[in-house]
């Protein structure tokens, strides 16, 4: 077709679609000066060049006249709706303002075109459209129902016009973008007719060869197909009529892309596809008699043909949550052919053929939250609205995603985040690494600090920095779990190094001060200064609210302390020796004190309990008896210095015949297990006994002693030797 072909029947298109539009409107009772006033409008604009051709080389009036002239015909000549169709590319090229259709037109349409002018600008970021987060965002961003619908219709006329467009690759976009996005909203909105086309045009752009197969098999069989219908059809009428049943009969033939998708579906062939067609019998009869006459029509249908109860679906007795009624079954015709039959009343029908909200679940579409009662509202408004239901619905708010917002990256990418994300948010959603080094963001070209609410629609770049990293401020205004978990795992982390680095710097400066640092003083230490964990303990040293100094002092005193609650005697202290703790030379002559003198009573010093083989030195008491010391007893250098006169040479003699008692200090972890092991080990050491057992367990770590009675030094060191190969034990240490 050449050009001056091409004009020549858009100009005969355009006069048709002109008349049929105006004799819509008129009906509607939109007067003839300001349809002739719109008609200005559009010549003034398109005169002035603001009416520029689209990416496709469409007219932009010609275009806006198609879907008004589809819209009146296929859904509801709703006279705001097609002004904001015909008003809306003078919006969106600036021609006229907002406020300038408010004024003329009224608030309606100009809400209608201000939904309009938010999705053309949503399309303008150029963002991917095969996503539902992309169709989420286009319900919010459309705000009225009816905006949806205008543009469905306006995609179904497109794909119809760029049909012989020479841009392929363009034209498969818009119909996968059609396919995927507005064929499914049709759906949702029980516009089934609209929805098969759709479909069925967006298979023929996008898979050429296999709508032609499929079409030209129906046109070869059209003729076989439409005898057979009538052959089924014939008997079902005379028993209808016989009945007295009102009623309408109709054949179609499933869609081109419905036939298609169950061939790939089933891996089959069309031959072997049995419901090409199906009948539906609609009933007219009162809302009383609905139930039973669609019955009455299903025992006639079974009577004359077998049914496959496995394909019978009774939607009339229990209703889809959606409101979709009606009776499917499926029985053997004429040949042993199946033929799938649909009996429904006139209301059912039109609910299901144009009432928006119909089933829109039906066939494996899925639920999204809160849109199935949404729907539900919006199809009681359809069913009841006696001035028509796009009148009853310019007030019905579409905010069943409240709750969500949509956000958009510099390259078009579409991310869903909770009402309420901010920035910060955002860059966690995007990458772990990125939210860490947040600083702020450019939202819409604007600088804005982390916190910054979003809102849908908002395009946002992450600006980061190398010296950010998390906060404990961050926790207090971010809202998704995916940042507040890592926010606290860094913060975690870096408190765990603090803690590390905060120990060495103690446990260097102990062995400083020349002090032996043990846990479990350690540990009483820190309890005293009111530290619930240990961590937090290193934490305010590492942040230097803690003074190691104060601490040092601490553990100091507790020692002191400590130590004086361990039995200390002084020279004038010591009382005679009882039987059991008193070693005589008639009896156990292992001593020998002073010069070679023999016989002198003595006992054993309990402040230390020196054992055979120690280095030893004998003190000599007020009463007469001498008390044995180990060299190193805690109490030797004060008697040595106070009373060295009393202080007589000792050493052992011989071997001795019974074990002496002593003790040693266990530190470990605080474990049952640990305990049944030290004492199994002593048990099966041939020269020990073990006397007396202490536990006190404190923050995870225990300190016990022990009291066991050995021969000699070396037995007691090969019996150190082994408790400190028990796992878990950290230090043992004769006291």
């Amino acid at each position: 077709m050449t050009t001056s072909q091409q004009q020549s029947s858009g100009k005969i298109t355009l006069m048709g679609l002109c008349r049929s539009l105006y004799e819509q409107m008129s009906a509607q009772g939109i007067g003839t000066e300001q349809m002739r006033h719109l008609a200005r409008l559009l010549r003034t604009a398109s005169r002035e060049g603001h009416l520029q051709r689209d990416r496709f080389g469409l007219s932009p009036v010609i275009h806006n006249l198609h879907t008004a002239h589809a819209l009146c015909s296929r859904v509801s000549p709703d006279p705001k709706m097609v002004a904001a169709i015909m008003l809306r590319n003078l919006v969106n090229c600036e021609y006229l303002t907002l406020d300038d259709v408010k004024a003329e037109w009224g608030e309606d349409v100009a809400k209608l075109l201000g939904g309009l002018r938010n999705i053309t600008g949503l399309y303008a970021k150029q963002v991917a459209v095969e996503s539902d987060n992309f169709r989420r965002l286009l319900m919010t961003f459309a705000e009225d129902i009816r905006v949806i619908i205008i543009m469905i219709i306006d995609r179904l006329e497109l794909m119809k016009l760029i049909n012989h467009h020479p841009n392929e690759r363009l034209v498969r976009e818009v119909a996968y973008e059609a396919n995927f996005l507005y064929a499914p909203l049709a759906h949702r909105l029980g516009l089934y007719a609209i929805k098969g086309e759709i479909e069925d045009m967006s298979l023929k752009y996008t898979n050429r060869k296999a709508f032609d197969d499929i079409a030209q098999h129906l046109n070869e069989t059209k003729a076989n197909r439409d005898a057979y219908i009538a052959d089924f059809i014939k008997p079902v009428r005379e028993k209808l009529d016989a009945a007295g049943i009102k009623y309408e009969i109709k054949g179609r033939t499933k869609s081109i892309f419905s036939i298609w998708n169950k061939l790939v579906k089933q891996k089959t062939d069309i031959a072997h596809i049995y419901d090409l067609f199906a009948i539906r019998i609609i009933i007219d009869t009162p809302p009383e008699r609905e139930k039973a006459d669609c019955w009455l029509a299903y025992s006639i249908v079974t009577d004359m043909y077998r049914p496959n109860p496995a394909r019978m679906k009774d939607w009339i007795s229990i209703p889809k949550s959606n409101g979709y009624e009606s009776l499917h079954i499926t029985v053997a015709g004429p040949d042993g052919r199946w033929v799938e039959v649909q009996i429904r009343t006139r209301r059912m029908d039109l609910v299901a053929e144009k009432g928006v909200a119909a089933h829109w679940r039906y066939k494996g579409i899925k639920s999204e939250g809160e849109m199935d009662t949404w729907m539900n509202k919006v199809r009681n408004i359809l069913e009841g609205g006696a001035e028509g239901p796009m009148e009853l619905m310019r007030n019905f708010k579409m905010d069943f995603y409240d709750k969500e917002v949509f956000v958009f990256t510099p390259k078009g990418d579409l991310y869903k985040l909770p009402l309420g994300a901010t920035v910060l948010d955002f860059a966690f959603n995007i990458h772990s690494r990125l939210g860490c080094q947040c600083t702020g963001a450019s939202v819409n070209g604007k600088n804005q600090k982390i916190n910054y609410r979003l809102r849908s629609g908002d395009t946002v770049e992450i600006l980061t920095s190398n010296a950010q990293s998390p906060k404990q401020d961050w926790l207090n205004f971010v809202v998704t779990s995916k940042a507040r978990t890592k926010i606290r795992q860094t913060l975690n982390e870096r408190s765990n190094q603090a803690s590390e680095l905060a120990k060495e710097m103690l446990q260097r400066r102990f062995k400083n001060r020349k002090i032996d640092l043990e846990e479990a003083p350690l540990m009483r230490t820190i309890k005293k200064l009111g530290y619930k964990t240990v961590t937090d303990f290193y934490n305010d040293i590492a942040k230097e609210v803690l003074d190691i100094n104060t601490v040092i002092e601490a553990y100091e005193q507790s020692t002191e302390k400590r130590a004086a609650e361990v039995e200390t005697r002084s020279a004038g202290e010591f009382v005679l020796p009882t039987a059991d703790d008193t070693a005589t030379a008639s009896t156990n002559d292992v001593l020998v004190i002073g010069n070679n003198i023999k016989g002198i009573n003595y006992r054993l010093a309990r402040c230390c309990n020196p054992i055979h083989g120690d280095e030893v030195f004998g003190f000599i008491s007020s009463e007469g008896v001498v008390s044995i010391h180990r060299a190193d007893c805690p109490n030797a250098i004060h008697m040595r210095r106070r009373y060295p006169y009393r202080v007589v040479p000792t050493r052992w003699s011989g071997k001795i015949g019974d074990q002496l008692a002593t003790t040693l200090r266990v530190v470990g972890n605080d474990d049952i297990g640990i305990v049944t092991n030290i004492s199994s080990i002593i048990n099966k050491e041939k020269d020990v006994t073990l006397r007396a057992i202490s536990i006190d367990s404190n923050d995870g770590l225990f300190q016990g002693h022990l009291s066991v009675g050995v021969n000699d030094v070396s037995a007691l060191k090969t019996l150190i030797k082994k408790i400190k190969t028990i796992k878990g034990v950290k230090d043992v240490q004769r006291i």
